[in-house]
């Protein structure tokens, strides 16, 4: 099995992801961690972001580092466990809330598109929206 950035590299469409995790230089954690959730934001969910805003992330490297970190969860979270849970404390040091109803995940505002996307060092759920920890702030 691939690691987790081996395993979204070859899934196609987190490339953006795959970009702002390197600019932020957090590749070699994401592809070396003992074992890792990704709540991972599809290139459509970056895509609803305005380019100015996404440039802006680019240029402010601390502010960068802590939103792709807010992505990430420590240990193997899957969607057993995220059924059971209401919030997750992330890589970056917030909580995100977590709401399963009707079988449907919701991971703050994102919905969860699709779960249990294995790898070696961990699992990487898609979802549908780009999380930002409440102390930070992107126009």
């Amino acid at each position: 099995m691939a690691n987790l950035l081996e395993t979204a590299k070859s899934a196609g469409n987190f490339k953006t992801l795959i970009k702002v995790a390197e600019a932020a230089g957090l590749l070699d954690t994401i592809e070396h961690a003992d074992s890792l959730t990704v709540f991972a934001p599809t290139d459509d969910a970056f895509n609803k972001l305005p380019q100015s805003t996404l440039d802006e992330l680019l240029q402010d490297i601390p502010k960068l580092k802590r939103i792709v970190a807010y992505h990430a969860v420590f240990g193997d979270v899957r969607s057993d466990d995220l059924a059971q849970i209401d919030e997750a404390p992330t890589v970056e040091g917030s909580i995100l809330a977590i709401e399963s109803s009707d079988g449907k995940v919701k991971v703050n505002n994102a919905n969860v598109l699709k779960t249990d996307i294995l790898a070696d060092n961990g699992v990487i759920h898609v979802i549908d929206e780009v999380l930002v920890p409440t102390m930070v702030t992107v126009e």
